[in-house]
């Protein structure tokens, strides 16, 4: 078996196996072929009603599923590569969280308050949330660089500073908007048009300009970690900093790279959905886009493109989990999927065990013994 493939199987075979566990357990509390059916009913939510479609249905029932898919998979494939470049360099972000709700304000000010032309104000107020991003992520590497602090411990500190100073400070006292004749509204004010992520299928999906930057963001992550000297420096860090350090190479400053690169992906999920959904910094910035980031990586064998298709995966399940409830079945499936995987990913050497184990029994009886 090609080694990329053995590599592969056991996210695959994870992801089966979390599906037929919830799959079980719908039909144990309802029926199986109501299991089935809201099993499809998620998928339709996800890639859109196609048999509807073909019926004769207007194409919104394809263009509206796919744009919700693609909004949340835009999220998730940004904050998955967060945590996957910090673990090229042996460093677990699980800051994420706390990176993004930064970069989402960075977003949400410079988008309401900076009046720029439309072909500058995207790009500045996305410069302005990886800036964020990476600064915030910068301070945890700092830590470990210079303090020895380990980074876990830092950026799960770190995600409770930024909740504190954010949503329960900023957002709520000195960056809290107003609408017109001077009454409060919840969370920061209205982004200017010329800030919002372009829609890609006009009024028809919430599709917008954040799904092609996230997948033109792992392109080149993947190409920095594979095609030049500071991401292969990258990579051999993370293998080993003590032997990567004898060959010459500046471990605390690949380390530090990585860590303000992490960052930056975490800012810039904070500002696609600001940019392209919310249209302000709202009351609280509840969805934990940053933590599930951490699934996706570990789904997605912390490889840039595996985290991008783990990404397209469960957002199509999350956006298709809405759908389920129609057969009295909670939305919060998808999560609970999701999940599952990640713990069953968490037992790779158990796989990999099983697979090698499996290889090893046809080479055995192939041998034929000598009289």
């Amino acid at each position: 078996m090609p080694e990329r493939v053995r590599q592969l199987l056991p996210s695959v075979l994870s992801v089966l196996l979390a599906l037929a566990v919830c799959w079980a357990l719908i039909a144990l509390t309802m029926e199986p072929g109501t299991a089935t059916d809201a099993y499809l009913q998620m998928l339709w939510g996800g890639i859109g009603n196609w048999p509807a479609y073909l019926d004769g249905a207007p194409a919104t029932v394809i263009t509206r599923p796919l744009g919700e898919a693609a909004m949340k998979a835009a999220l998730l494939t940004l904050t998955g590569l967060s945590v996957a470049v910090a673990f090229k360099v042996g460093l677990f972000n699980i800051g994420a969280q706390g990176q993004m709700l930064l970069g989402a304000l960075a977003a949400a000010v410079v988008g309401a308050q900076v009046s720029l032309p439309g072909a500058l104000h995207v790009p500045a107020a996305l410069l302005g949330a990886a800036l964020a991003g990476a600064a915030w992520a910068g301070i945890a590497g700092a830590l470990r660089i210079y303090r020895g602090v380990h980074e876990v411990i830092s950026t799960i500190m770190l995600n409770w500073v930024a909740l504190s100073l954010v949503d329960n400070w900023l957002v709520v006292g000195p960056l809290r908007g107003a609408a017109e004749g001077g009454q409060s509204i919840t969370g920061t004010a209205e982004i200017q048009a010329t800030a919002a992520l372009p829609r890609l299928l006009g009024d028809g999906s919430r599709l917008n300009l954040g799904f092609p930057l996230a997948l033109a963001a792992a392109l080149a992550v993947w190409v920095w970690l594979t095609r030049t000297r500071s991401g292969f420096e990258t990579r051999t860090v993370g293998q080993g900093a003590e032997a990567a350090r004898a060959a010459g190479i500046p471990v605390a400053r690949r380390m530090g790279l990585a860590m303000a690169l992490a960052g930056a992906m975490a800012g810039l999920a904070g500002a696609v959905l600001v940019l392209g959904t919310e249209g302000r910094y709202p009351g609280t910035l509840g969805a934990p886009y940053g933590f599930d980031g951490i699934a996706i990586a570990l789904i997605g064998n912390n490889h840039p493109l595996g985290a991008t298709v783990s990404a397209l995966f469960f957002g199509v399940l999350r956006a298709g989990g809405t759908r389920m409830q129609l057969l009295g079945v909670h939305k919060s499936f998808p999560e609970l999927i999701q999940g599952l995987a990640l713990l069953f990913v968490a037992g790779r050497m158990v796989w990999l065990a099983l697979l090698r184990r499996r290889n090893a029994a046809p080479a055995a009886s192939a041998e034929v013994p000598r009289a």
